[in-house]
C-alpha cells in the first residue's frame, strides 16, 4: 500500500482532478477499483489528488515533454528517461519508459541494453553521450566532466541540451519521490535487510573468521 492515503472519487473537489480521474479510469473509483489502461494500479494520482496544485503542476510537467514545441528528439528522450528509472532504482519510471522506448522507434536491443549501456555496441556516439549525460546527472548530481558535456554539445543544440536535462531531471525527482512514497511498482518492501544467523549462533561464531590459522 502507498504510504500516504490515496484520495476517492467522492471526496474530489478539483476539476482538473476529477477530470483526469474521469480520463484515466472512466466511471470507477480508483480506489475501490484501482489498474490503468497501461497496466498500473494508478495509485500516483490518488496520493497527488490530495494537493491538486502539485497534481496539476506534475501532470502538465508530463505534457510537457510530450508537446510538439519540443526540439530534442523523442528517443533520446526515452533513453533518458528510462536510464533514470533504472539508475535511480525506481522500477515504475523504467518499466513504464521501456515501453515509451519502444513506441518511439528504439530497437529491442537497444531498449535492453540501457541497464548496461556502457557495454552495449548498440548505441552510436550521440546516444552513448545522452546516456553517460543522464547517469551524471542522476547518480552523480549534476557533476558533468566538460569532455562528456562537450561531446554532447557535438550532437545536441543547446535547446535540446535544456530540455534534455530539464525533463530527465524532473524524472529523477518523479523516481525517487515515487520509491518514498512506495507508489506503482515503487510499493515494494526494503530488500536490503539483515538475514538472521543460524539458530545457536554466538558472537564467537561469527568471529571465526578472523582467526585464520597462522602460516
Amino acid at each position: 500500500m502507498p504510504r500516504l492515503r490515496e484520495i476517492p472519487k467522492s471526496e474530489v473537489n478539483d476539476e482538473f482532478v476529477l477530470r483526469m480521474y474521469d480520463m484515466l479510469f472512466e466511471d470507477r473509483d480508483p480506489v475501490t477499483r484501482p489498474d490503468t489502461a497501461t497496466g498500473t494500479p494508478g495509485n500516483w494520482w490518488t496520493v497527488f489528488a490530495q494537493v491538486p496544485d502539485a497534481f496539476k503542476h506534475a501532470t502538465e510537467g508530463f505534457g510537457f515533454y510530450r508537446s510538439p514545441n519540443r526540439e530534442l528528439d523523442e528517443q533520446l528522450r526515452e533513453l533518458a528517461q528510462t536510464r533514470v528509472g533504472y539508475a535511480v532504482g525506481s522500477q515504475f519510471v523504467y518499466s513504464q519508459h521501456m515501453k515509451a522506448a519502444r513506441f518511439s522507434g528504439l530497437s529491442e536491443e537497444q531498449v535492453q541494453a540501457i541497464s548496461s549501456w556502457n557495454t552495449a555496441d548498440c548505441f552510436d556516439e550521440k546516444e552513448r553521450a545522452v546516456l553517460a549525460y543522464t547517469d551524471a546527472l542522476a547518480l552523480e548530481h549534476g557533476r558533468v566532466p566538460d569532455a562528456l558535456f562537450a561531446t554532447l554539445k557535438k550532437h545536441l543544440s543547446e535547446v535540446e541540451i535544456i530540455e534534455l536535462t530539464y525533463i530527465t531531471c524532473t524524472y529523477v525527482m518523479h523516481g525517487v519521490m515515487s520509491r518514498a512514497l512506495k507508489l506503482e511498482f515503487d510499493d515494494v518492501d526494503e530488500r536490503v535487510t539483515e538475514v538472521p544467523a543460524p539458530d545457536g549462533a554466538t558472537a564467537e561464531t561469527m568471529g571465526m573468521v578472523d582467526k585464520r590459522k597462522k602460516s
